[in-house]
């Protein structure tokens, strides 16, 4: 569900579906021709200089170019024995996967009609891109780091033991009324600092989870068996058909109404294991109003937590 970073190229399997609400385009048909001879590797781009004009997306594995509406593209081609084109851009670039028997001109057609939906997606990987950096934590005295939608400031306080969260209810306004004191030295190593606060926020994402599920699996009537913490990079959250759900840790970093849309949508899975407009409708059941915080987790931007 989220931003996504990524267009996935297939959709998830029916036992375990993800939490992404937009769908890629459709794939481009490929009719298979009468025996035709398998198509050689895609060949290297010219050797030389880079030219004056570079493409205005690259692909770091890229060894094909195509021109869309104007724009330069240097995209990763990968050939295979699939039956239709596939698209797919995420933080690298655009990646397309063919058929080995499908001919380059085939291929730049299919390119050129998925055009206005690849750069607009290229164009918000790159704009994510540039928000996650402006995001990213330090790991020093006085960074910060958000937790439930409030920033907390990093103190390095070896009299304490792990990680103790401080409030402060008579902070004036517009000052972060949160500190995390951490039981290291001040000379501490951003690594060591990053370690102990990411084990403190997966401590705190277990609890308020559970928490969570346990009231909207009963406002659902479902059984929950299993609750899972994962690290995924494009993915917040999955449900599978025997109650297993699976949660990403950083969603301690949104506000409580984020936390609570991702948990129902999960839930709401083991009721109707699909994203048809029955299932929006359990999932609205648990929460009336859910799209104010859906749209905060497609759009909205977690800093950059370097691991």
């Amino acid at each position: 569900m989220p931003h996504r970073p990524a267009a996935p190229a297939a959709h998830a399997p029916p036992e375990q579906l993800s939490l992404f609400d937009e769908a890629p385009p459709p794939a481009a048909a490929a009719p298979r021709p009468p025996a035709r001879p398998a198509a050689p590797p895609a060949a290297p781009l010219p050797p030389g200089h880079p030219p004056a004009d570079p493409p205005a997306y690259r692909h770091p594995r890229a060894h094909r170019e195509a021109l869309l509406a104007g724009h330069r593209v240097a995209y990763e081609l990968r050939r295979s024995r699939r039956r239709s084109i596939g698209f797919v851009v995420g933080p690298e670039g655009l990646s397309v996967s063919a058929p080995r028997w499908l001919g380059q001109s085939e291929i730049e057609s299919a390119l050129r009609e998925k055009a206005a939906w690849i750069l607009r997606k290229l164009q918000e990987q790159r704009e994510r891109a540039a928000r996650v950096q402006a995001h990213r934590v330090e790991w020093r005295e006085g960074g910060q780091v958000p937790f439930l939608g409030e920033p907390v400031i990093l103190v390095l306080d070896p009299r304490v033991a792990g990680a103790v969260l401080h409030t402060d209810a008579g902070a004036l306004p517009g000052v972060p009324r949160l500190t995390l004191h951490l039981g290291l030295p001040q000379h501490a190593a951003p690594e060591q600092i990053r370690d102990v606060v990411q084990s403190w926020l997966q401590r705190q994402a277990r609890r308020i989870f559970e928490e969570r599920c346990a009231v909207f699996a009963e406002r659902l009537a479902v059984r929950m068996t299993h609750l899972s913490l994962s690290s995924a990079a494009t993915r917040w959250g999955s449900a599978s058909a025997d109650g297993r759900i699976r949660l990403n840790w950083r969603l301690v970093h949104f506000a409580l109404p984020v936390i609570d849309y991702v948990v129902a949508h999960e839930l709401a899975h083991l009721r109707e294991m699909n994203h048809s407009p029955a299932f929006w409708e359990v999932v609205r059941t648990a929460l009336p109003g859910f799209e104010q915080a859906r749209g905060a987790l497609r759009h909205e931007v977690l800093p950059l937590l370097d691991g």
